[in-house]
């Protein structure tokens, strides 16, 4: 008998008729004798349609109170998922967040898992259930509902498999595993067998919609072994794990560009020690995550300085620049959406050499203008135009021959 978590995305609990696949799906893995966790995430497009509800409601909603609507997704999902195995003759009962033991931080809708205590799932599990568990949410130590951010639910079966000490986790998507690139943007992407945690923990923050990025730090932390999978098929998926000495042949793993992105460029700053951290300060106060960051050479004593955040965040960055610009003592500032962040991920580039040059000659070549780059040992970012994006993608795609 095998401890089992698995988690179905939106996608494949859409309707009605895909949650009956996927009952079906968690009773072949039942009546093979073993132990089951299901953690589903709300049916696709039901948050964007509570996120919508709440702006025609409010602006600006609380929080707190966004955290109550949008946990109510998953519940809706777990409770149709144990109806459709009931339907099946599978004992199931299902569980919210908080329920199952999920205690959170107080940071809503972005919440960081605490710990989790899932002595109820275990005594679940020995009475012959299957759990269901709802993705994306837990509690605070007060009791309030907390959600964990987009793609919360990834997290949330990583988290459990951990806790609860699983044989496997299998994470159920739309796609038949992690591809070289978004095999809806570039018809010859390929399938990987397997990854490293740290090229797929680059690929999901940088735009690759296949996981949560905080769910594979997650992963590589408590070394949980994760399969990435369609549920519409069988086909085997790709392998998570710890790099493999391997892995380094393969010079770049994958192409991925996020389109969630935005710019601020805060102008004519004062260049004198303090300035910059007193301004990414005020944002990080803000819960807003910054990514890349570029100063400019300074001039009669002051500089230009640029970063971006997701699109998201845009507003809240943008409310902490309008109070903070005149108090540094900036001219002014600039927000623009029109953006695309475009990276080329591999371990291999560890020991390879030229990847840079064979970026922007690819770029170069479709006359596509670059903004702003960073690097790191395993990546290169650029950041580009929106409108470009789909083009950049596949051209740089063919350069690096991973077709």
């Amino acid at each position: 008998m095998s401890l089992i978590v698995q988690k179905y995305g939106g996608t494949s609990v859409g309707n009605p008729g895909r949650i009956k696949n996927v009952a079906a799906r968690v009773k072949r893995f039942r009546e093979e004798g073993n132990q089951v966790v299901v953690v589903v995430s709300a049916m696709s497009g039901v948050t964007d349609g509570l996120i919508k509800l709440a702006r025609e409601v409010h602006a600006a909603p609380d929080d707190r109170e966004m955290d109550m609507l949008l946990a109510t997704g998953e519940q809706t999902t777990i409770a149709l998922t144990a109806m459709a195995l009931h339907g099946m003759g599978v004992k199931a009962v299902s569980l919210t967040g908080a329920q199952a033991g999920i205690v959170t931080d107080g940071v809503h809708t972005k919440a960081k898992i605490a710990n989790i205590t899932p002595k109820r799932i275990h005594e679940l599990l020995k009475e012959g259930n299957v759990v269901i568990v709802a993705g994306f949410q837990g509690a605070d130590e007060a009791g309030h509902i907390t959600t964990l951010g987009r793609g919360g639910s990834d997290l949330t079966a990583i988290a459990l498999a951990a806790a609860i000490k699983a044989d496997l986790c299998e994470i159920y998507t739309d796609v038949d595993g992690v591809y070289t690139a978004d095999p809806r943007v570039v018809k010859a992407a390929r399938k990987l067998e397997e990854i490293s945690y740290d090229e797929m923990l680059e690929l999901a923050s940088l735009g690759a919609k296949v996981m949560q990025s905080r769910s594979v730090e997650f992963a590589k932390k408590f070394k949980v072994v994760f399969s990435v999978r369609s549920s519409m098929n069988d086909n085997p998926g790709t392998i998570v794990k710890e790099e493999t000495r391997k892995m380094e042949d393969v010079v770049i793993r994958g192409v991925s560009a996020d389109k969630n992105q935005a710019k601020v460029t805060i102008t004519q700053v004062p260049d004198k020690p303090g300035v910059a951290a007193r301004i990414f300060k005020a944002i990080a106060d803000a819960h807003v995550n910054v990514d890349m960051i570029v100063q400019n050479v300074s001039a009669s004593g002051h500089t230009d300085m640029t970063f971006t955040v997701g699109k998201d965040d845009l507003p809240k960055a943008r409310k902490v620049i309008e109070a903070l610009a005149k108090e540094v003592g900036a001219t002014g500032f600039a927000c623009t959406e029109g953006i695309a962040k475009l990276s080329v991920v591999g371990i291999g580039m560890r020991s390879h050499t030229g990847v840079a040059a064979d970026l922007f000659e690819a770029l170069a070549a479709e006359k596509i203008n670059i903004q702003m780059i960073s690097t790191s040992e395993i990546k290169i970012s650029v950041i580009i135009d929106l409108a470009h994006a789909d083009r950049a993608v596949n051209a740089v795609h063919k350069k690096f021959g991973l077709g």
